[in-house]
């Protein structure tokens, strides 16, 4: 295999890019020079040199501790329990959540090995013992996987007193059409309906 393909290749190994669009992507490198490789080449080097999961939720950071877990005006009694780092910027860019998050790293899957001891439960297990935490918010994806990664999560953390477990809620999008809406977002919609008055 040439240099080519092999870039192509291992572009094509990364979520959501598919072998077009690293064509397309190596393509563009070939255009813009060498100086486009060896800055891209630069900022890989640097990330792997210099980034690693912060000690307090395991999101990606450069120092010990990221910036929400080492902000004071954070509520250290909010945990929203998330499976990947790219799901607490989603929440982040909301604006609506102002406590702490624990990235597990995963979810559960036995299908493909992934159990409990493979996610990062010890930094939930650690936030917990500290006896601040009143809230556990879950916020898998409503995928088979992130449904029952929350459903063990919810019965593990039954056993701790004081402590609220919640989950995001689930239901119609807002400005959704009902008739592209699928099944499963119906049935949760329908389960969590609201009374008017």
């Amino acid at each position: 295999m040439n240099a080519l393909d092999t870039l192509v290749a291992e572009l094509a190994r990364l979520p959501g890019i598919g072998r077009k669009t690293a064509q397309r992507l190596v393509y563009h490198l070939l255009h813009h020079g060498p100086e486009r490789f060896t800055s891209l080449a630069g900022a890989l080097e640097a990330v792997r040199d210099h980034v690693q999961p912060c000690g307090e939720c395991g999101q990606p950071t450069e120092g010990e501790t990221c910036g929400i877990c080492s902000d004071p005006r954070r509520d250290r009694g909010l945990v929203c329990v998330v499976e990947e780092s790219s799901a607490v910027g989603v929440i982040e860019r909301s604006g609506a959540f102002r406590g702490h998050y624990v990235v597990l790293g995963g979810r559960l899957s036995p299908l493909e090995g992934i159990g409990p001891d493979s996610l990062r439960l010890g930094l939930l297990e650690r936030r917990l013992d500290t006896g601040e935490v009143r809230e556990v918010i879950l916020a898998t994806n409503s995928s088979l996987e992130g449904e029952a990664t929350a459903t063990w999560l919810q019965q593990q953390l039954a056993r701790r007193n004081g402590v609220r477990v919640s989950r995001l809620a689930r239901g119609m999008p807002v400005g959704g059409d009902l008739e592209y809406v699928d099944g499963v977002t119906v049935t949760h919609a329908l389960t969590a309906r609201e009374e008017l008055r």
